[in-house]
């Protein structure tokens, strides 16, 4: 089967891999769409992510769907054959996050194509792929493979929401107009946002915000874009950016909420801290997802406007090319490998 196999920055491979068989309480899932992320992006270009560095070949991807093909031993779930998404979180289930439900943070997960630990937890861009059977999530009616793709990315768009609090019938803020920003416009207004702003550098990828449902899109690099607000509720940084980070706790209002959700790089990072003091603003972390991973496939099953966030599908073999247009954001939003 193929697979795409990162060797260290730059170095992607599509390699013939061996087809994995399921343990006890696993499944063989026939992955037909791999979701290429802004972390499968970042470890292509830099071998890592935030802090998270690549010592050894790793299978890429972690949003991934197809259909099941088979079960190990002491192993149920969906019928072969069926359509599903994949739940790419192993949580230890038994640490202090773990039972405080915070499993999203849980200090043993195991997630698809990470490099947070070692070895390193290989991902999904393969034509098989082996999870523990209770990560499969049988597509609600009306959803196609297609479009659930977009579940991952998703999720952690809608947990990002949930951890601003309560956002109905309030001015949201999101830094940053990639495809997990575009997805965080989604999630606000889902959630009853009564306006959502978007900031980006790039034009192509305000369309897309647009296309995701956002009342006001301003340029980034222009301070007389006549869109800025004066204040704004909640903020969102999905750019990955110090700049972003610093535009929110500016705009937001006194005692507003920022959630950092973009990884920002390695190391410091500068931004007008003494606001955090003196206007009581909470800054607030927000990483992957829990349950929100159900809701998203709902959201998905809801709403056919998320099919304009797909730019491109394009064949495993050419996966060198569907992350070189993945990460021109001039041309794309999210790109889909098929297997």
């Amino acid at each position: 089967m193929l697979g795409c196999v990162l060797h260290g920055a730059g170095e992607l491979r599509v390699e013939e891999l061996p087809c994995p068989r399921p343990g006890p309480g696993a499944a063989l899932v026939a992955v037909r769409y791999g979701g290429v992320c802004g972390s499968d992006l970042h470890y292509w270009r830099h071998g890592g992510v935030g802090d998270f560095r690549l010592r050894e070949p790793m299978v890429l991807g972690h949003e991934v769907v197809g259909t099941v093909v088979s079960y190990g031993p002491e192993a149920t779930g969906p019928a072969p054959g069926t359509a599903v998404a994949v739940h790419p979180a192993t949580p230890c289930g038994h640490c202090p996050e773990c039972a405080d439900g915070r499993a999203n943070v849980c200090r043993d997960t195991r997630y698809l194509g990470s490099a947070a630990r070692f070895p390193h937890v290989q991902g999904g861009f393969a034509a098989r792929l082996v999870v523990p059977a209770g990560q499969l999530r049988v597509l609600p009616d009306g959803l196609g493979l297609r479009r659930a793709a977009l579940a991952e990315p998703l999720a952690v768009a809608l947990h990002a929401v949930r951890r601003a609090g309560e956002v109905a019938g309030r001015h949201v803020l999101v830094t940053g107009a990639g495809p997990i920003g575009c997805l965080v416009v989604a999630a606000a207004k889902a959630a009853g946002a009564a306006r959502v702003t978007v900031t980006d550098l790039l034009p192509e990828a305000l369309g897309y915000a647009a296309v995701a449902g956002a009342d006001t899109l301003v340029r980034a690099d222009d301070p007389d874009d006549p869109g800025w607000p004066a204040e704004v509720d909640t903020a969102v940084e999905a750019s990955g950016a110090a700049a972003g980070l610093d535009t929110c706790v500016r705009l937001v209002r006194r005692s507003g909420v920022v959630v950092q959700l973009g990884m920002l790089p390695a190391g410091r990072t500068p931004f007008a801290g003494n606001l955090v003091v003196s206007r009581e603003i909470e800054v607030r972390g927000a990483f992957r997802f829990d349950a929100e991973f159900d809701t998203a496939l709902d959201l998905l099953a809801a709403r056919g406007e998320f099919d304009g966030l797909i730019s491109a599908v394009v064949p495993v073999r050419a996966a060198e090319s569907a992350f070189a247009l993945a990460a021109d954001r001039e041309r794309s939003c999210k790109v889909l490998l098929e297997f």
